[in-house]
């Protein structure tokens, strides 16, 4: 396959299966014919040419009733843990609906209601097991499964490419809307990849019954870093203006369970990374772990909202310098490890809560990692770099439905 079948020939950006759905008719009759759809999608989701993914079903003919919002809200420009109160979309007058937080019985509630007779699903994702848009594919299959509606996922390709994982899969026992399934912190697979790995391991409930189908990326087997130099990046959360800072977010959201700021409240969230109690240590100390793909620089930054917001941080910025060898979690443990080496007496986590909807109140590194071994590596003073060479990459489960 040649790259101007993989990639839009004027933007350069990767095609997924929203493009296949608007440029093949007679697949997008076998998908969708002449049934009634929920999207579950926001202004992120665009294709290939940047177009709205909403418009452009509407476009084509595709009878989108609803929309279902994920975390962040319809435009996008919720901050981390909101989404918006928009109830209409102004452009097609479609109803929002808003699906960030809802327990499983009211989801599943929410899509009966619609009278949809398909659940669609287009939403952009970021390659990190700690990014909520693939739980809420999830969490909107299982409601859906519970309806009694068939669902379609549109898939996209990884960003971060699938051939590298990195961190140890999720204890179970930590499921949260952070991770829902036993995959890595990196884990390497796409949005469509992951819904059919729930139903493959009953999550839920799902079993062979379940109506799902995956309109696959193109070329599907190439597992290499569809982001192409040049083309347009759409900013999938207010706190990801940039690829760089999406490499590295699958390993430097975990800062965001620990006393150090993770940058948000700055322009360049999960690049800069620091507190006002750092000092000139930090950098150094960081540069001598010879870590790859990544340089430091020593830098200060005030935060207009979140931790530390309106002080002065004393920081490290992280400089990607080989996007192909960087390895995000590698980065971020090490980030930590040698913080609690520095800083004994000022660093630690942030206290037990129920943000990410546990039922009982859970150290939100705990949720972040997967597992409570990371923090307690880190409180018992051991080398917790160690911990990451437990990943494996998973073997995608083979698609459902129209490949």
């Amino acid at each position: 396959m040649t790259p101007s079948d993989t990639v839009d020939p004027v933007t350069r950006v990767p095609l997924g299966g929203i493009d296949r759905i608007v440029r093949d008719r007679p697949l997008r009759e076998t998908v969708f014919g002449d049934r009634t759809v929920a999207l579950v999608t926001n202004d992120v989701a665009t294709t290939a040419s940047l177009e709205r993914s909403l418009d452009a079903l509407v476009a084509v003919g595709v009878r989108v009733t609803h929309v279902l919002g994920p975390e962040h809200g319809l435009h996008g420009t919720g901050q981390a843990g909101e989404s918006e109160a928009t109830v209409c979309d102004e452009r097609t007058g479609l109803p929002v609906l808003d699906t960030y937080s809802m327990s499983a019985d009211r989801l599943t509630e929410t899509i009966r209601d619609t009278g949809a007779e398909l659940v669609a699903i287009d939403l952009v994702d970021v390659g990190a097991r700690l990014w909520t848009y693939p739980w809420t594919t999830v969490d909107v299959l299982v409601a859906s499964s519970r309806a009694g509606v068939p669902v379609v996922v549109l898939d996209r390709p990884n960003p971060l490419g699938g051939r590298v994982a990195e961190g140890p899969a999720l204890d179970t026992a930590y499921e949260s809307f952070v991770g829902r399934l036993p995959i890595p912190l990196r884990h390497g697979l796409t949005m469509g990849e992951i819904a059919t790995t729930a139903v493959q391991l009953g999550h839920a409930g799902l079993d062979d019954h379940t109506m799902l189908e995956v309109v696959t990326i193109p070329d599907p087997e190439d597992r290499g870093v569809r982001h192409l130099p040049g083309s347009p990046w759409v900013a999938p959360s207010p706190n990801l203006p940039t690829l760089d800072t999406a490499l590295l977010y699958p390993g430097m959201c975990l800062v965001e369970g620990s006393a150090l700021s993770e940058g948000r409240g700055t322009t360049r969230p999960f690049e800069v990374i620091g507190a006002p109690w750092v000092d000139d240590r930090f950098v150094p100390a960081l540069a001598d772990r010879g870590l790859p793909g990544v340089r430091f620089r020593e830098t200060h930054h005030r935060p207009t909202f979140h931790k530390y917001a309106g002080e002065t941080v004393h920081a490290a910025f992280v400089h990607i310098v080989d996007r192909v060898a960087v390895r995000p979690v590698l980065t971020a443990v090490t980030v930590l490890e040698v913080a609690r080496d520095l800083y004994p007496e000022r660093f630690g986590f942030r206290a037990p809560s129920t943000e990410a909807g546990t039922p009982q109140p859970s150290h939100p590194i705990d949720l972040l990692w997967g597992s409570d071994t990371l923090r307690t590596g880190l409180e018992h003073g051991e080398q917790v770099v160690e911990l990451v060479d437990d990943a494996s990459a998973p073997t995608p489960a083979p698609p459902l439905g129209p490949s």
